[in-house]
């Protein structure tokens, strides 16, 4: 019944769907291919990838899923480690948007290939599996889609859900018992479900995913690397900043954090002449707007992408360099005096806590974090963070932070620790998965026929 009445509706909604994805430009670019037009992948037999052997079509394709910016992050340290130990596999990331397709290339070149999602109607999902023949689907942060899973499960092909996690919105609204209905319908494909927390492993539970096929092992944003130095010159020459200036970021910000964090600059300049904000939009096609409303209020711009350019102009004193070049914002927070990160003042739920935090830096954010609230519980309980609660908050915490040396310090540190102990998600889910991947025999030692899907035990 849920089959049914899902596609009608679907189909029913199809052209608002469309509307709407050609209306946001970071969705626009990919449209085709997310319909099932032209080629599933790019570049070579579609794909971004030289062919390195001449059975390169015959290798098994592990197929990842991974919306956007922030699920490809995440993911790629799995990326990387499955393509060392999996060297027969050829990797495939989907993504949904440009930016996405940005990081897979730039972050997973020789490793990954990059192909657009399809969307989920049952004539597109088909041809799309039928292309890319996966033996295994993983995809990122509970981005369920229901013909696609359905259609995975009945062709035999495992899947899995890495790093899933369920904010407290999403989960109030399947409580509905027709929409918890639904959810069950698709929860009961996965093989596995490799959760956050705890909290994530009971409500996943709840919306009726089998017990015996869920696990919580962690969070694998705690075990990102680095970010390696950029070749040439420093990051602050980067940016035209001179030695005695001290910089103040406040990165992946939205519309109305932006009025607030600039307000809260002008207060700050007042006691610390010499401090620098940078803005790092999340979408940076948002540039222009807040470039504009950065004028307005009085202050000088940069943007990141001009800075050093023939005939550009160099800037001194109280000034707001906007960030709008993408897979920088990680490397810059290494030069934050303090760091806030955004999503946090406005109800959107929060980014990436730890990007700032493993660079043992004090970090800042406000209410709204419940697509992080395991990280921001961390952070405050060990004395790494502070939330604020309104925009005078804010500017209270920025202006103290600024002003005392040791205890940025302190909570620096302590940020550090707590990025330090959480490692080990990555190990855990690469186990998981490594099962999902080895064929499963019968007690008389033969491989058992077809895909078997293996239940995990435990959580």
């Amino acid at each position: 019944m849920w089959h049914l009445l899902y596609n009608v509706v679907l189909l029913i909604a199809s052209p608002v769907i469309i509307a709407v994805l050609l209306a946001k430009q970071r969705c626009r670019r990919g449209l085709l291919q997310r319909l099932g037009l032209g080629k599933t992948l790019s570049g070579q037999f579609g794909t971004s990838v030289p062919s390195r052997r001449p059975d390169e079509r015959d290798r098994p394709v592990i197929w990842v899923h991974a919306v956007s910016l922030g699920e490809v992050v995440a993911v790629t340290p799995l990326v990387n480690e499955l393509h060392r130990r999996h060297p027969e596999c050829r990797l495939v990331v989907s993504t949904v948007t440009e930016t996405g397709r940005e990081a897979v290339e730039q972050r997973l070149a020789g490793v990954a290939e990059h192909c657009y999602a399809p969307l989920d109607f049952p004539w597109v999902v088909s041809r799309f599996i039928e292309r890319l023949q996966p033996r295994l689907y993983l995809f990122v942060e509970t981005e369920l889609w229901p013909n696609l899973l359905w259609q995975l499960r009945r062709r035999g092909v495992p899947t899995a859900l890495v790093n899933g996690r369920l904010s407290t919105r999403s989960f109030a609204r399947q409580q509905w018992a027709p929409v918890r209905s639904f959810y069950r319908t698709m929860l009961q494909t996965l093989s596995l479900c490799l959760m956050q927390s705890e909290r994530d492993v009971d409500r996943i539970i709840a919306l009726g995913a089998e017990a015996s096929r869920v696990r919580r092992t962690g969070n694998i944003k705690f075990d990102q690397p680095m970010p390696p130095a950029t070749e040439g010159e420093p990051t602050r020459a980067r940016l035209g900043l001179q030695d005695t200036e001290q910089l103040f970021v406040a990165g992946s910000t939205h519309p109305g954090e932006e009025e607030a964090l600039v307000e809260c600059y002008r207060a700050l300049v007042t006691r610390c002449p010499l401090a620098v904000l940078l803005l790092a939009p999340r979408h940076i096609e948002r540039a222009e707007s807040v470039e504009t409303m950065i004028r307005a209020r009085g202050f000088a711009v940069q943007r990141r992408s001009t800075i050093g350019q023939a005939g550009a102009v160099r800037y001194a004193g109280p000034r707001v360099v906007v960030l709008d070049s993408r897979g920088e914002l990680a490397a810059i927070y290494r030069e934050a005096v303090v760091a806030f990160v955004g999503g946090t003042l406005v109800p959107v739920g929060g980014h990436n806590l730890l990007e700032p935090a493993q660079w043992a830096k004090p970090v800042l954010f406000g209410p709204y974090t419940d697509h992080c609230a395991e990280i921001a519980d961390l952070l405050i309980e060990a004395g790494g963070a502070r939330r604020v609660l309104q925009a005078e908050d804010l500017t209270r915490q920025v202006v103290v932070l600024f002003s005392d040396e040791e205890e940025r310090k302190r909570m620096g540190r302590l940020a550090r620790e707590v990025v330090e102990q959480n490692q080990g998600a990555l190990q855990q889910t690469l186990e998981a998965i490594d099962k999902l991947l080895t064929p499963q025999q019968d007690p008389s030692g033969s491989p058992l026929a077809g895909r078997s899907l293996p239940l995990m035990a435990g959580r």
